[in-house]
């Protein structure tokens, strides 16, 4: 009996911790606190779903609880046998008829935003002149790090996704090794990255709740693809479009130029010697995608953390250079471009910490 009881009191330690950690999390990796209108919905639905669930426990518990005092065994009714109601037309119709009048409720919402939130006619609108109206985003999925094409504006960057809010934002989405899946929690449901298609969809970022977030949002691969799967991180910068249209303008107009910092100049020598080859320092990179096998670095100085995960400065850049498979294990830059000295990571990363696009 005391053992019983002592795995039911670890039952219960265990279920007040398993709901005190459900608590525990980042705001901006919430789906919790919607910051878009797929978001919205989805929350929406979601909360819907819940009230519906919990309407039908509710009621279940009143009926049992009714049911075990008010017909529960008494002194001297031993042999009484309460009224049957086997058979009965109107309990019959009465269980039959409100679950499903609570499946439309939960139905009809639901196809509806289904049908909604499918729709990507927008992606190929153009505006009088031809030109196309929708910002497009063609995103591809690596071990462990994510490229950002822009084909209607012929750039493309890596780990930090910019868009402008206030307006659809439509997606391409694929795999270039193993299946991912992009998912940015506070705009809106996952949507798979596979090898062999291309899946579209679209999202839209809310200008005010962009702001409260610092113009900054967080998105992580959602589908178990390797060792560094939990740390598959990108950022998206959330921006008025009028900031978009010039952060667009300063991306195509980006030019490779020779750093005036002396160390920074070596470290770019260093960097065509080992890192060229991989990884490209302008936006405009006409290189097949079977090409680019690391991520662009035209801005790497501007983002907000190291690999997806680090910090943004340059000591953390160094430990990165120095050793990438004690940060991300199984990632492909490990041993690929050969040993540096110290004095050559130094060089190296101060010549990085120079890439930036905007001032």
């Amino acid at each position: 009996m005391k053992a019983r009881l002592k795995k039911w009191r670890l039952f219960a330690v265990l279920a007040v911790l398993g709901l005190i950690l459900s608590g525990c999390g980042e705001p901006f990796l919430s789906a919790l606190d919607p910051a878009g209108e797929v978001a919205q919905t989805q929350f929406d639905l979601m909360i819907l779903s819940t009230a519906i669930m919990v309407l039908v426990i509710l009621v279940v518990v009143v009926v049992y609880v009714v049911a075990i005092f008010r017909f529960r065994r008494k002194k001297g009714d031993e042999d009484k046998i309460p009224k049957q109601v086997e058979g009965s037309h109107k309990l019959e119709l009465l269980w039959t008829i409100i679950p499903i009048i609570l499946l439309l409720i939960l139905a009809v919402p639901t196809v509806s935003a289904t049908f909604k939130l499918a729709d990507n006619k927008g992606l190929n609108d153009k505006d009088g002149k031809g030109n196309p109206k929708a910002v497009v985003v063609n995103v591809r999925a690596n071990l462990y790090w994510w490229e950002f094409e822009y084909p209607n504006q012929k750039i493309i960057t890596s780990q930090d996704l910019v868009v402008p809010t206030d307006e659809k934002v439509y997606f391409r989405v694929k795999a270039s090794d193993v299946k991912h899946s992009f998912w940015v929690p506070a705009a809106g449901g996952k949507m798979d990255a596979n090898v062999d298609n291309v899946n579209t969809f679209w999202l839209e970022f809310d200008g005010k709740k962009a702001k409260e977030a610092g113009n900054l949002f967080y998105g992580k691969c959602a589908e178990l693809c390797g060792p560094s799967h939990a740390l598959m991180d990108f950022k998206v910068k959330a921006i008025p479009k009028d900031e978009f249209n010039q952060w667009v303008k300063d991306m195509q107009a980006a030019k490779v130029t020779t750093p005036s910092d002396p160390v920074a100049a070596q470290g770019q020598e260093i960097f065509k010697q080992k890192c060229l080859s991989c990884h490209a320092v302008t936006p405009q990179d006409n290189r097949p995608e079977q090409a680019r096998t690391a991520p662009n670095l035209a801005n790497f100085g501007e983002r907000s953390r190291i690999a997806g995960v680090l910090d943004h400065n340059k000591e953390e850049l160094k430990n990165w250079i120095r050793d990438p498979e004690k940060y991300k294990p199984g990632n492909k830059m490990t041993g690929a471009y050969g040993q540096l000295t110290e004095d050559q990571i130094d060089k190296l990363a101060t010549y990085l910490m120079t890439l930036k696009v905007q001032d």
